[in-house]
């Protein structure tokens, strides 16, 4: 398309549509970019973990993530052991650890959706069990109960034998109005009760099944009927003893033998239904001193509180865990949060808890002093809410490999992690200081135990959700960096104290720069540390900041404004540095006032344009800064707002020098910024992509195709590639030199967020409303990938990453993978011979063969060797020798044998030679075109071309036979069409070396010779002329007084 400003050239446009003859079927996988894994899970489900003791020393906790189940060891801190593979086909809604295997319920949450339960033994299946055609309910629980493994769904139970794994009988819970008989508060069995189970309903019962004989033995009522529905049910250590818990808040601890109410306590309210119970059986933990037995925790969904009860005495708390895992954010429902299970590990001071907010955390007690309340032990975790921005952390000063290793996500749960994607225990979130003791001065977590309303959480302590990112480690310090305990976030108005440059000169200072949702200010954070840091950067005008960008020096940080500022500050002191356009001085701006003024004149205006040079203290965005970049040598800033233009400021002064203008025809949303290529990329609301050199200012690329707007994109590692994610669901990759679409993959959800690593290994991308971050690993760093333009037919499905890995391909599985066949790469121009038969045209011939077949004698000469061969020395007296006197005779024969086989052969090789030289010169004659003849001898090497023209005979004497007369009149007919022209005069050179006293000899020879001299005078007088017009054009154009 034409470019706006008439003085630039018209833009080369991709192509939006492949040719015709290179449709093809939609493919199910990516030419560039594999399924690796996904990272950043841990327990986002609802599902309850499952534990079970690994003999003495040990526990293994198994937690669902989706289509797959995450098993972690307690000893090891909670590291991850095991992932189950393959993937179930539906959602898991259901698991249990027994002995070594784990059952896994998947399937029928929807209707008409396949289930099932598969088992697995260390991470893989095993076997499964095969469900009643007739169940059409999700399973929400499973039990073992020795030989019977008991599957709870909605409204019935389906019971199995164990060792044969075959259905055994189906019960179902007793008929009642309102769909009162729904399991909604799980079964258990208790010990002694031998094959007995207990069954929580809608309608507050409580009924006992014999599972061996299907029939209801007794029903267990609430103890008042506006209980509501059973929540819960756990047998307590004390025999006979059954806690349960209503939808009401009320808990009560009864006796089933005798159905009595031991104890009754309001654990909870109807907007905090109690949803677990455990209780502790190492036989500590109660009383003042907590020697005694008895203590009880119980926890809600609804808050991330834990709450222990000493159940001596009526029962009272002994304390409140407040927010050990985070409630249910206000911000929405996609930031999730609220307890799904806890659970004391049996005979250990430790409580395992696992809460919606995508993290599994293990406690411990103290016994001196005694604590009522755990304190942490483990901690596993991820985002809590979906991943709003991704950038992998570039290498530092040292070149250490930190790009491919680390990858920072900034997610709506208001957190900022870093990704190890070498070993996962590594993984972490970066502090945001002690928010726990923050939240204890203000009261946060003193409140009431028993109050459930709306309060301050530990979220509101959180820095708002972080919307984007820029990082630079050539100043970062590591662990070391800025020693001490140093304030965070300290804003510039109200700094405690000036900080000392010097120890943060010797130690590094902050390297990562964060924007966040509807905040004025970007804060710092140490990566080294792994914490906040000391700055938080308002924006000049007190607006939002919108974006954010460091320089590659890690020196300076800039904040871009909704209003269309542009803030630089000093990342070591602090300080402001610059803003852009610069700020003016009084007499700066009555000398602007008095420019503005004298630039009412037309033609004063006229040349101000013309000149493109803008005053100090102008050329303000006037809408939402969208991108922020500095160039790699510290020159120049680049921006781009919403109003339109993408401005060039002097990064010292802050002067604008140069601006494009694409309004109203589009509007940027977005810039990123290759240092190798030096080229910029601009994502527009118009759903294109265009891609600018940073020297010359100009479009260079265009990239079409996006049905929906652009989320993310980025450049490639080498710059070779620009990667794009838009809302229409599809990953699109362009390739920058040929502008061609060469890969597409399509997912089941929009990406919102894209990454690639420096070294080109990995593709990291977040799908809308997931909590974990895919990768796809490049095939394209082993293997050849086709540049061929694709078609939007041809982008098939494509499966995403999963936590298991399964079916993941990683760099050097792809290398090896068979090659299937591929169109061309390219459209490859046709080779064109001669553009015009008025133009002298060079040959495509290589210049090394041409003037190789010129100095082929000298080449033959130096390489002659300097000395005779030496004979082979003697060989040792062990050894027998074969150039001694033996047989001299033998030796003799065999030699003259070979000699005369070998000259029979290369007598034989060399008449077909000549035969094929002579057939082809004779035929160009008799027709008078030789282009066969010349395509032959330009096919040669120098040294077949050159015994090619000493074969050359003059025959019989007569025309018909004379080879050297077709000779000469064959290059002549070349001549007459330059083409070929170096070829010709190097061929005649040799030519006339080789047979000049047989041409001086012979009429005929002299007249043909003279013929072809003549037109080579008249060609070289042509081009003569030519050549010296063009030299005095240019002179002229060039000199100084034109």
């Amino acid at each position: 398309m034409p470019h706006k400003d008439a003085d630039h050239p018209v833009v080369k446009r991709q192509k939006t549509a492949a040719p015709a003859s290179a449709s093809k079927a939609a493919s199910d996988s990516s030419r560039i970019f594999a399924p690796f894994r996904t990272v950043g899970l841990v327990s986002p489900t609802s599902v309850p973990f499952t534990s079970i003791p690994l003999g003495k020393t040990t526990f293994q906790i198994s937690t669902s993530v989706g289509r797959s189940i995450q098993t972690y060891d307690l000893r090891r801190g909670l590291n991850l052991v095991f992932i189950t593979r393959p993937q179930t086909p539906a959602d898991i809604t259901a698991t249990l650890a027994w002995k070594e295997k784990i059952f896994a319920a998947w399937g029928g949450s929807k209707k008409g959706e396949s289930q099932g339960i598969w088992v697995f033994q260390r991470g893989k299946k095993v076997d499964e069990l095969a469900l009643p055609s007739d169940l059409d309910e999700p399973v929400k629980q499973i039990l073992i109960l020795g030989i019977w493994t008991i599957v709870a769904a909605t409204t019935r139970i389906e019971v199995f034998k164990t060792a044969t794994l075959e259905h055994y009988t189906t019960i179902h819970t007793t008929p009642a109005n309102n769909r009162g008989n729904e399991i909604t508060g799980g079964i258990v069995s208790m010990p002694t009760f031998l094959n007995k189970i207990f069954v929580g309903r809608k309608d507050g019962w409580v009924e006992i099944w014999n599972v061996s004989t299907g029939k209801l033995i007794y029903t267990i009522l609430p103890p008042a009927p506006d209980c509501g529905s059973v929540t819960c049910l756990e047998p307590s250590p004390a025999l006979s003893l059954l806690a349960i818990a209503y939808s009401e808040g009320t808990l009560i601890i009864t006796n089933v033998l005798t159905d009595k109410v031991t104890l009754r306590i309001e654990a909870g309210s109807s907007e905090a239904q109690v949803n677990s119970i455990s209780f502790r059986t190492d036989g500590m933990g109660a009383g003042n001193d907590g020697r005694k037995d008895g203590v009880m925790a119980t926890a809600t969904a609804a808050t991330g509180d834990v709450t222990f009860w000493d159940l001596n005495g009526g029962g009272r708390v002994m304390g409140v865990l407040r927010s050990a895992h985070n409630p249910p954010s206000y911000d929405g429902p996609l930031v999730r949060g609220g307890i799904s299970k806890i659970e004391f590990l049996p005979g250990q001071p430790v409580v395992v808890t696992s809460g919606r907010d995508n993290s599994l955390k293990s406690w411990i007690f103290d016994e001196t002093p005694f604590s009522p309340i755990p304190r942490i032990l483990h901690s596993r975790s991820g985002h809590a809410g979906p991943v709003n921005c991704l950038e992998f952390l570039p290498t530092d000063f040292e070149g250490a490999d930190a790009g491919n290793k680390w990858l920072l996500s900034g997610g709506q749960d208001r957190s900022l992690w870093g990704w190890s994607l070498r070993r996962d225990g590594q993984s972490t979130e970066l502090s945001q200081g002690n928010i726990r003791k923050k939240a204890k001065k203000i009261g946060i977590l003193a409140t009431n135990a028993l109050s459930h309303g709306p309060t301050t959480t530990l979220e509101d302590l959180k820095a708002p959700e972080i919307t984007c990112m820029a990082s630079s480690l050539n100043r970062d310090g590591g662990i070391g960096a800025m020693p001490g305990n140093q304030p965070i976030w300290q804003k510039s108005r109200d700094r405690k104290k000036a900080q000392d440059a010097e120890v943060s000169g010797m130690t590094g200072w902050e390297s990562v720069v964060t924007a966040h949702k509807n905040d004025p200010y970007a804060r710092t954070w140490f990566w080294g540390r792994k914490r906040a840091g000391r700055w938080a950067f308002p924006t000049g005008d007190e607006t939002n900041v919108s974006t954010v960008a460091i320089s590659p020096c890690g020196t300076f940080a800039l904040v871009g404004a909704e209003s269309g500022g542009i803030d630089m500050y000093n990342l070591q002191s602090g300080n402001h540095r610059q803003r852009f356009p610069s700020g003016l001085t009084p007499g700066q701006a009555r000398q602007l006032k008095m420019q503005q003024l004298r630039q009412a004149d037309d033609i004063v205006q006229m040349h101000a344009e013309a000149t493109r040079q803008f005053p100090v203290g102008t050329g303000k965005h006037t809408k939402r800064i969208t991108g922020l970049v500095v160039d790699s040598m510290n020159k120049n800033v680049v921006s781009c707002s919403l109003d339109g233009k993408i401005k060039f400021w002097d990064f010292l002064t802050g002067n604008l020098l140069e601006q494009i203008d694409w309004a109203p025809m589009t509007f940027p949303t977005g810039c990123r910024y290759h240092p190798a290529s030096n080229l910029l990329a601009f994502s527009c609301d118009d759903l294109s992509i265009r891609v600018v050199d940073m020297e010359t200012k100009r479009t260079i690329r265009e990239f079409w195709g996006p049905q929906g707007a652009i989320n993310d994109f980025c450049f490639s590692n080498d710059g070779r590639w620009i990667i794009a994610a838009s809302q229409d669901s599809v990953i699109r990759v362009w390739d920058l030199p040929t502008s061609h679409l060469i890969d597409a993959i399509r997912l089941e959800k929009p990406c919102k967020a894209l990454a690639m690593s420096v070294t080109g290994e990995y593709l990291a991308a977040t799908i809308e409303n997931e909590l974990g971050v895919t990768l796809w690993t490049n095939k394209a760093l082993f293997k050849h990938v086709p540049t061929r333009q694709i078609s939007e037919k041809e982008i098939g499905q494509v499966s995403a990453p999963t936590v298991s890995g399964e079916n993941s391909h990683g760099m050097l599985e792809g290398a090896f993978e068979e090659e299937q066949a591929e169109d061309e790469d390219t459209v490859v121009a046709p080779t064109i011979e001669q553009l015009s038969s008025e133009l002298t045209t060079l040959s495509l011939v290589p210049k090394s063969r041409w003037q190789t077949l010129l100095h082929l004698d000298f080449i033959k000469e130096r390489n002659k060797p300097t000395e005779a061969p030496k004979a082979p020395e003697k060989a040792p007296f062990f050894l027998p020798s074969t150039t001694g006197k033996e047989n001299p005779m033998a030796s003799k024969l065999q030699g003259e044998s070979e000699a005369e086989s070998s000259s029979r052969i290369t007598r034989v090789e060399k008449a077909r030679f000549e035969e094929v030289l002579s057939t082809k010169l004779r035929a160009g004659a008799e027709t008078g075109s030789y282009d066969e003849f010349i395509e032959h001898l330009k096919s040669l090497s120098p040294s077949s071309a050159d015994l090619e023209l000493r074969s050359l005979s003059i025959g019989d004497g007569d025309e018909d036979s004379n080879e050297l007369l077709h000779f000469i009149r064959a290059l002549t007919a070349r001549l007459k069409t330059r083409r070929d022209y170096e070829l010709t005069q190097a061929w005649m050179t040799v030519f006339l070396r080789l047979h000049f006293d047989l041409v001086m000899e012979n009429q005929d020879l002299l007249a043909a010779l003279s013929e072809w001299k003549s037109y080579q005078e008249k060609e070289c007088n042509r081009l003569g002329g030519l050549v010296g017009y063009c030299s005095g054009v240019v002179s002229f154009l060039r000199s100084p007084r034109t």
